[in-house]
């Protein structure tokens, strides 16, 4: 495989470029206000983006999304992810749950969900994790859904929901097997429309000081009719990992967009300041952030296409996700904090986009599992080829 951007990427990915540095990225300062002003501005930019076909690019061609190949779109997701809005604007904020939903929802779910969700009409939500549980070990999860009948009845709470309070539904994933089940057959996946009876956001969570809308709702009866299931009985470990492995990946393209924006305005810096008679360019500690920022990203963006490729080739990539997921969230945040400590006491204010790329960054260790958790499954991935008698082949596997 070649690391290269392909060719006829190239001219979709400059527009994605184009239209998130030249309007998404000067927007910022009302978007975090998530006020009615950056609700409206947030549908200029959606009708903008539809006008000019970079709508939903990585959403199949059947569901109205721009038909991008797997790893075609995710060099387009490198530029797009510059600017956390950037997915929003662009119509690709809801691509897990619209490949969740196009694989295993049943025809009236498809209707009444999948096919406003591509053109952003609605917006979906997933409530996995729950507070006071171990998100690492999600076996534990306690919410139940009991089947009464011809409906399913749901108890439990939920939080890091995100988007909850603007969502038209919730895809919760609930125990619906008895404890004598394989706790890896034991849940499943049902669509709870946001506005059933019993149905409570209980507060939004700021994460690190930020609005984000990370909810945490309350289950109280919440009944929703049988065909709401979401695939199989029992299948919802399976369904979670298949929405996880490519959205990792996405979630390490975006991060590889920060970092790169992170890293030109660390350099621009260096030029334009100037310390003790010379440029702060000039200097050899300065120097050394920049070289460790550049091995990091290149490292970080090669370890993720690596993985893309796998994924792409129909493989689970198990490993190389686990790696990237790690390696991933620490680059960006080193590159982060060292944009920050270049910038000086600049960088710790809202002059600059900084601040509020550094506190989601942190937050980059933590979802979609913690390090600890990527680390120790890598390494028993990896170890076990030798247990066996064999050996860990880098570039082959």
């Amino acid at each position: 495989m070649s690391f290269e951007v392909p060719e006829h990427v190239r001219p979709v990915r400059d527009a994605v470029y184009a239209f998130i540095t030249e309007r998404v990225e000067p927007a910022e300062p009302i978007l975090q206000r998530m006020d009615e002003e950056a609700a409206a501005l947030i549908r200029d930019l959606q009708r903008q983006a539809k006008a000019e076909g970079l709508w939903a690019l990585g959403h199949p061609k059947e569901l109205g999304g721009g038909g991008l190949p797997f790893l075609d779109y995710v060099y387009v997701n490198e530029v797009q992810g510059r600017s956390e809005y950037g997915q929003i604007a662009l119509g690709t904020f809801t691509l897990q749950d619209s490949l969740m939903l196009h694989k295993y929802a049943a025809e009236t779910q498809r209707e009444r969900f999948l096919k406003p969700l591509v053109q952003a009409e609605i917006f979906p939500s997933f409530a996995m994790t729950e507070p006071g549980i171990s998100s690492s070990d999600p076996t534990q999860l306690t919410t139940t859904a009991t089947l009464e009948g011809d409906e399913w009845v749901i108890r439990g709470r939920k939080w890091f929901t995100t988007f909850a309070n603007r969502a038209a539904y919730t895809t919760v994933m609930c125990r619906t097997e008895t404890p004598e089940t394989s706790p890896y057959l034991s849940y499943s996946m049902i669509l709870v429309p946001t506005d059933t009876p019993g149905y409570t956001i209980v507060r939004d969570t700021p994460v690190l000081g930020l609005d984000g809308g990370h909810c945490e709702v309350l289950y109280d009866d919440v009944r929703v009719p049988a065909e709401n299931l979401l695939g199989p009985r029992g299948h919802g470990f399976v369904i979670a990992q298949e929405r996880l492995g490519p959205g990792r990946i996405f979630h390490c393209m975006r991060w590889l967009g920060q970092a790169q924006r992170a890293f030109d305005l660390m350099c621009a810096r260096l030029h334009e300041r100037s310390a003790f008679g010379e440029p702060l360019a000039k200097k050899q500690l300065m120097q050394q952030h920049v070289f460790d920022s550049y091995a990091e990203i290149q490292s970080a963006r090669l370890l993720t296409l690596h993985a893309a490729h796998k994924i792409d080739a129909g493989e689970q990539a198990r490993v190389e996700i686990g790696v990237i997921k790690v390696a991933g969230a620490r680059m960006l945040h080193n590159v982060i904090d060292r944009a920050i400590q270049v910038h000086g006491a600049q960088g710790l204010t809202e002059d600059t986009p900084l601040d509020h790329m550094y506190r989601h960054a942190r937050a980059g260790r933590i979802y979609d599992g913690p390090d600890e958790v990527h680390i120790t499954t890598t390494a028993r991935r990896v170890l076990k080829e030798y247990e066996k008698g064999g050996n860990w082949e880098f570039g082959l596997r």
